[in-house]
C-alpha cells in the first residue's frame, strides 16, 4: 500500500497546484463544476478566447484537490501524442504515457485547451472515456486502462471559431456537459484587472472601456475583440512604467489587427481614455 501512494504521488506531483489561483466568479459556475466533479461528468468550458476559462479550471483543480494535466491543442498533435508511445533508451523499448492516459490510469483531471484545433482523427480517442465506459484502449500497447475513480476529462471551445474545416462532430460536443464562459461585465473585470495588473480602479476602467469599444467592432473588421487578458497585458506595462498609450498599442491594438485603418481607430480609442 506504501508503495502504490508514492508511485500516484509521484506520478503526478509536478501537476498539483499548491497555491489558490485567482479566480472571481461570475455566476453559479463553480457550484455547477463541483456538482459535476462530484458525477465525474466530462464538462465542456464555452467562450471567447481569454475571458478566463483557463484560470477556472484551474482554480477547480486547486479546490477540488486534484492534479490538473494541461494540454494546448494543436492541429499537428496526434492520437500518440494524447495517449502515449513506446521510446526507445539504452535498455531498449519502453512505454511512456501521454497527459491523457496518465491522468486517466493516476486519477487527474485532464484539460484540453482549445480542443477545436485538434484534427477530429485525433479527438475521437477520447470518445470511450467520456460515457459510462470510461476507459482508454492503448491499442498499440495491447492495454485498456480504465479511469481511476478521481479522473475527469474537460475541454476548452471557442465557438467563435467554428467552420466546416473547424468545429467539434455532434458526436463528440453531446457527450459533454457546458458552461458557457464571456467577458464579465463592467464593474467585475475592472476589479479583475485590477486585482491580476496591480493598476488602480481608474486605469482599470479606462482600460475595460477601450476594450468594450473594440468588443463591439467584432464582426465588423476584427476577428476577435480585446480579450480581459490582454487587458492585464496592457495594465502589467503600465505598472512597469510603460506609457499608458504605448502600453495599449502594444499590447491591445496591435496584436488583433495589422489593417491601418482598424488600427487607427482603436489608437484614437485609446487616446479618448489616456
Amino acid at each position: 500500500m506504501q508503495m502504490a501512494v508514492a508511485n500516484f504521488t509521484d506520478a503526478l506531483a509536478q501537476y498539483r497546484i499548491e497555491r489558490e489561483p485567482y479566480y472571481r466568479a461570475l455566476a453559479d459556475e463553480v457550484a455547477l463544476f463541483e456538482a459535476a466533479y462530484a458525477a465525474r461528468m466530462p464538462m465542456m468550458l464555452k467562450g471567447p478566447t481569454g475571458c478566463g476559462k483557463t484560470r477556472f479550471i484551474e482554480h477547480m483543480a486547486w479546490r477540488l484537490g486534484r492534479p490538473l494535466i494541461t494540454v494546448a491543442c494543436n492541429e499537428d498533435m496526434t492520437a500518440s501524442d494524447l495517449v502515449g508511445r513506446y521510446l526507445l533508451d539504452a535498455n531498449g523499448t519502453r512505454w511512456q504515457d501521454g497527459p491523457l492516459a496518465l491522468a486517466a490510469r493516476h486519477g487527474a483531471i485532464c484539460y484540453l485547451d482549445e480542443v477545436v484545433e485538434a484534427r477530429q482523427d485525433t479527438t475521437v480517442v477520447i470518445h470511450p472515456l467520456t460515457d459510462t465506459r470510461r476507459m482508454l484502449p492503448l491499442d498499440k500497447k495491447g492495454e485498456l486502462v480504465q479511469a481511476h475513480p478521481d479522473f475527469q476529462l474537460v475541454i476548452s471551445y471557442n465557438p467563435g471559431y467554428q467552420s466546416l474545416l473547424k468545429d467539434l462532430k455532434q458526436s463528440t460536443k453531446q457527450r459533454f456537459a457546458a458552461l458557457d464562459f464571456g467577458y464579465p461585465e463592467h464593474g467585475v473585470e475592472c476589479e479583475i484587472v485590477a486585482h491580476e495588473a496591480g493598476v488602480g480602479p481608474e486605469t482599470a476602467d479606462k482600460l475595460v472601456s477601450i476594450a468594450e469599444r473594440a468588443r463591439n467592432l467584432k464582426g465588423h473588421g476584427l476577428d476577435e475583440g480585446i480579450s480581459t487578458r490582454m487587458l492585464i497585458h496592457a495594465g502589467n506595462l503600465i505598472t512597469r512604467n510603460v506609457a499608458p498609450v504605448t502600453a495599449c498599442r502594444v499590447a491591445l491594438v496591435r496584436p488583433i489587427t495589422d489593417d491601418p485603418d482598424m488600427r487607427d481607430a482603436l489608437d484614437a480609442a485609446v487616446t479618448t481614455y489616456f
